[in-house]
């Protein structure tokens, strides 16, 4: 193990980046976690059914396959407490319960998620988890809960760092491995105090289903959440993760162009791949899309270090990520409203600036050729082309 982090180390000095994160002891979350979230398309709309339904059509269409892995329910899951401060399920939507429902899902060879708050109430004013970390916790665990998201939404008075603590603290002293997803918008910097409290954090407001647009509540597009991320890449790696939040793609909100380019964002900065359509009746191209194993193999790449901008010229951009085979994930970004070309030098994304390269385009999965110091593509507007150059030299 000591071997594998300073060989990190070095190549992450090489390229002038900061190393990626010290592997996480647990070994949870090596790479970004993948899976489905309920909240983007059904918000409380959930319900037993539904969460069965989309653990089979998570099987069913290769998601399975590719990677996807937890099933997470979202908000209003929960109604109440009893007397003894057990949470209390919404018997009318989960008429089982969530630990045959967990059962359920871990039949098909999934994993079970699920939500809470950090507050006295859930954004959706359902129970929230201050002062009963320890009884949530141990009932999650009871459950077989395999994933926490836990949210921010009434919580006045409270330290993040304390209240995201102590559900850590409550989740390790259960002996179950539980994926931790704290969720408190980017708004204390966790990236600076999360990794070892969680294994992932929100870095960012709320995604809305839209490119460039915004919500008075403070939910942001794509292209919004790309620029929040562009200085965060020193802070991400194997156990703890930068979290632009879930996926859009399939909710109608973008065109197929700005959909592609929302997932090779999110795979270039090692994000977690949660998708937040509806599974059961998704199009064939939100499928090839969400299942591009080229692409996800960006995002799950061990090294596990997030991507950078390395050259802007105005509307046009280009990204890179560093990969374990030393090759490079490239992204010629078109933020314009016009096609235009766009060059990738090698001096930019970290290579020998006269150096051949084979340059694979990952959406069309064909090599384009070997090119020297360079590689330039016309790119739509909003769109990318995303490549992977790997040297030959």
């Amino acid at each position: 193990m000591r071997t594998l982090l300073w060989t990190l180390v070095v190549i992450a000095g090489v390229l002038g980046l900061a190393p990626p994160l010290a592997v996480a002891g647990e070994g949870l979350a090596l790479t970004p976690p993948m899976g489905w979230n309920s909240w983007n398309k059904f918000a409380c709309d959930v319900s037993e059914a539904l969460v069965k339904e989309t653990a089979d059509a998570l099987v069913s269409s290769g998601m399975k396959e590719a990677g996807y892995e937890y099933v997470v329910i979202d908000d209003c899951w929960q109604v109440d407490r009893d007397a003894s401060g057990k949470i209390v399920v919404d018997a009318e939507r989960f008429p089982s319960g969530m630990k045959a429902l967990a059962d359920d899902v871990h039949s098909k060879g999934l994993k079970f998620g699920i939500y809470s708050d950090a507050g006295t109430g859930t954004c959706q004013h359902r129970p929230g988890s201050k002062g009963y970390e320890e009884i949530d916790a141990k009932t999650y665990a009871e459950w077989g809960v395999d994933y926490l998201k836990y949210d921010w939404c009434n919580s006045e008075g409270q330290d993040t760092r304390n209240a995201y603590a102590l559900m850590s603290q409550a989740l390790r002293a259960t002996g179950r491995p539980v994926v931790f997803s704290i969720c408190e918008w980017g708004s204390t910097q966790p990236w600076l105090w999360a990794p070892g409290v969680g294994h992932l954090w929100r870095a960012t407001g709320d995604i809305q289903d839209c490119w460039d647009c915004g919500r008075s509540w403070g939910g942001m597009g794509v292209v919004h959440i790309i620029d929040l991320m562009a200085d965060l890449y020193p802070y991400s790696g194997p156990g703890g993760w930068n979290d632009p939040d879930m996926l859009e793609v399939g909710n109608e909100g973008l065109t197929p162009t700005e959909s592609r380019a929302h997932f090779s964002f999110w795979a270039l900065f090692s994000a977690p791949l949660m998708a937040g359509n509806d599974l059961r009746s998704m199009s064939t191209e939100t499928r090839d899309i969400l299942t591009n194993g080229e692409v996800v193999a960006v995002d799950q790449d061990p090294l596990g270090m997030q991507g950078r901008r390395v050259r802007d010229r105005g509307a046009l951009e280009v990204w890179m990520k560093p990969l374990a085979d030393g090759s490079r994930a490239v992204i010629l970004f078109n933020r314009g409203t016009e096609a235009a070309r766009i060059t990738a030098r090698w001096e930019d994304i970290g290579l020998f600036p006269g150096g051949p390269a084979v340059v694979r385009d990952l959406w069309r999965k064909a090599d384009v050729g070997t090119f020297t110091a360079s590689y330039e593509a016309e790119v739509e507007p909003h769109g990318i082309v995303m490549v992977q150059v790997t040297p030959t030299f």
